[in-house]
């Protein structure tokens, strides 16, 4: 199948989150499924792994500070859990394996409750053989509305993802292979966005949320038919709307934008042979284009650096190309590959600590730390973004600064999932 054939179409079926108003209850079914997630008509649907019978996963929405239920059923003949991505939550709730609760075995179920206390885009996971089970579809997004919404029409959430497929549209099972470790991880042959079956008018302002949920692949995104500005990354809103050309978007990470809509809505991947299309909303009629610029959005209520008091270093090592290192996988962080009996880093609870994040390898990495946000330092040793996930290109350092003022043992890791199987996680414990 070539990249002409993989196009969506405006006729392409959809495959789309089942949104929701906002509520405090739901249940989540992680169970064997058939998705279309090729065109329909053309291949039959893949058979995959998904929540309450779709994929993405249903969209869970609550209202920032509201105590959210979530009773995970496992429907799966494999075991399974669910982390909430960018979750700033009690250590016990985190779902993850060995660090913060057992696995959910066959038939049985988990009770997840917290009060996620950011507004924004965020979005829930296996984190349990999660190189494979989130490559099959266990995921879907989860957004934390404020209080006071920002003003406009539509409130779209595109899950972003990518399949490795056989002729026949199947899931190919070569997951974890060595080469894919060792390389840029499992690249899919095919890439889609999961957008809601609507259409848009011109003039309309629309918030779209962008999650990328692939394993492995970092989307360079090129947006086109709307007007409009960055007001987010990793659920955290920016100080001020930020102007885009193209976005790179690694595994884990999302980016909000608002805009206004001039001609139909799509988002594509920049490709060296051009933009290769991901998804599209068509446009149906027109309104007045409101005159207000782009707001800003509210900011969260995220603890402030004060005097750093440990500064660490964190080396990326391994993979082809990389040279050797003390780790006995094929990625290591400081000499160590996967979780060892002690944490990376130890800190008392309010600490601010500097972690640099260096990458001596020859491929880019998303570091994702659990049960935080962080600033990334710029250039200058000023503070830049807020995110839970850095982008560090190969050969490259990003100097992170982080308040570590939630308790418990926190999770620190390549979430380039193939990496992460590869050997490049560790954590760290706030006590």
């Amino acid at each position: 199948m070539n990249r002409r054939d993989f196009l969506l179409t405006a006729s392409a079926a959809a495959i789309l989150p089942t949104a929701s108003h906002a509520r405090d209850h739901f249940e989540l079914i992680a169970e064997p499924v058939e998705a279309q997630i090729l065109p329909a008509g053309e291949y039959s649907a893949t058979r995959a792994f998904g929540f309450n019978a779709g994929l993405p996963g249903p969209e869970i929405r609550v209202q920032q500070g509201q105590q959210l239920q979530v009773l995970l059923r496992n429907h799966l003949d494999e075991g399974t859990a669910v982390h909430w991505h960018g979750i700033r939550l009690q250590n016990a709730m985190d779902g993850v394996p060995v660090l913060t609760q057992d696995i959910v075995d066959p038939d049985n179920t988990h009770s997840y409750q917290f009060a996620p206390p950011d507004a924004g885009s965020f979005w829930y996971h296996s984190h349990y053989l999660s190189h494979e089970q989130v490559a099959r579809g266990l995921m879907g997004p989860l957004i934390v509305t404020e209080a006071s919404p920002p003003d406009v029409d539509h409130d779209i959430t595109a899950i972003l993802a990518d399949w490795r497929l056989d002729q026949t549209g199947q899931l190919t099972d070569d997951f974890a292979t060595t080469h894919d470790v060792a390389h840029a991880g499992r690249m899919g042959n095919f890439a889609r966005a999961f957008l809601p079956d609507t259409s848009l008018k011109k003039g309309e302002r629309i918030r779209l949320r962008m999650i990328n949920t692939a394993t492995d692949r970092v989307f360079p995104l090129n947006l086109s038919g709307l007007n409009g500005k960055i007001v987010a990354l990793d659920g955290m809103p920016l100080a001020s709307p930020r102007e885009f050309e193209t976005i790179d978007l690694a595994p884990a990470q999302r980016v909000d934008v608002i805009a206004d809509i001039e001609t139909k809505l799509e988002i594509a991947m920049a490709t060296q042979g051009g933009n290769y299309l991901l998804g599209q909303i068509e446009i149906d009629g027109d309104i007045e284009p409101r005159a207000n610029p782009i707001p800003t959005l509210p900011p969260n209520d995220v603890p402030q650096p004060g005097e750093v008091t440990q500064d660490l270093v964190l080396t990326m090592q391994g993979g082809a190309m990389g040279g050797r290192h003390g780790g006995d996988n094929i990625w290591a962080f400081n000499d160590l590959s996967d979780l060892q009996p002690t944490p990376f880093a130890r800190f008392q609870r309010g600490e601010t600590a500097r972690i640099r994040l260096v990458n001596g390898t020859s491929f880019p990495h998303g570091i994702h730390l659990h049960g935080h946000h962080f600033y990334e330092v710029q250039d200058d040793g000023s503070l830049g973004d807020l995110r839970d996930t850095s982008l560090v290109q190969a050969a490259e350092t990003q100097d992170i600064l982080c308040v570590f003022d939630n308790p418990g043992k926190w999770m620190l890791h390549c979430h380039m999932l193939s990496h992460q199987v590869g050997g490049m996680k560790t954590w760290v414990e706030v006590v």
